[in-house]
């Protein structure tokens, strides 16, 4: 009983130690309205000349598809074949349930009765600069809703560069195909 009790009155004693300062110390919150400076603000301008850091999105062709406001026509990087693999599985992943995995418009959410999609493969689109794309995968167009807080920059250029092999892929001369794979092209199928 009387070691209960003494442990009883070193926990209090170290309890009491604690204290909350840190959680219950005064404080605003961004941008809140304060009367402790001048022009009613709590936060205050960054000084001028401050320069940021690691966010900061100079480059207009890779973060808004355009070069001096026009969309741009071509990538901001070359297309490799992991690029192409990681655009196919983000396609996949965003752009199939409404584009289809062709590319057709004729996603899953067209055959629940949802808005139709427009096809890759139109001449508009196959026309369109890559700068639309990005554009569109960025800010959303019509009933198509911004993809820019779920799909990163270099995921949205990895699509689009997928979504030009599918254009390619439905609309591809006979010629750029190997000549010793050709002959599986014109076999008459079952």
């Amino acid at each position: 009983m009387k070691s209960s009790a003494s442990a009883g009155i070193i926990a209090a004693f170290v309890l009491a130690g604690c204290r909350q300062d840190m959680h219950d110390q005064p404080r605003y919150k961004a941008l809140a309205t304060s009367r402790f400076f001048s022009d009613g603000r709590a936060s205050r301008q960054p000084v001028e000349g401050t320069v940021a850091r690691g966010f900061l999105k100079l480059d207009e062709h890779l973060y808004q598809g355009r070069r001096n406001g026009q969309l741009v026509a071509e990538m901001p990087y070359p297309v490799t074949r992991p690029m192409l693999e990681r655009g196919r599985e983000r396609y996949n992943i965003y752009c199939t349930p409404c584009h289809a995995y062709a590319g057709d418009g004729e996603g899953v959410i067209v055959q629940r009765g949802l808005k139709h999609p427009p096809s890759f493969h139109i001449d508009r689109l196959r026309e369109a600069p890559v700068g639309h794309f990005y554009d569109v995968i960025t800010n959303g167009f019509g009933a198509m809703f911004s993809y820019a807080s779920r799909v990163p920059v270099d995921d949205r250029w990895a699509i689009i560069a997928y979504i030009r092999a599918l254009q390619l892929s439905q609309r591809a001369p006979v010629t750029l195909v190997p000549p010793d794979k050709r002959a599986r092209l014109q076999e008459p199928k079952p």
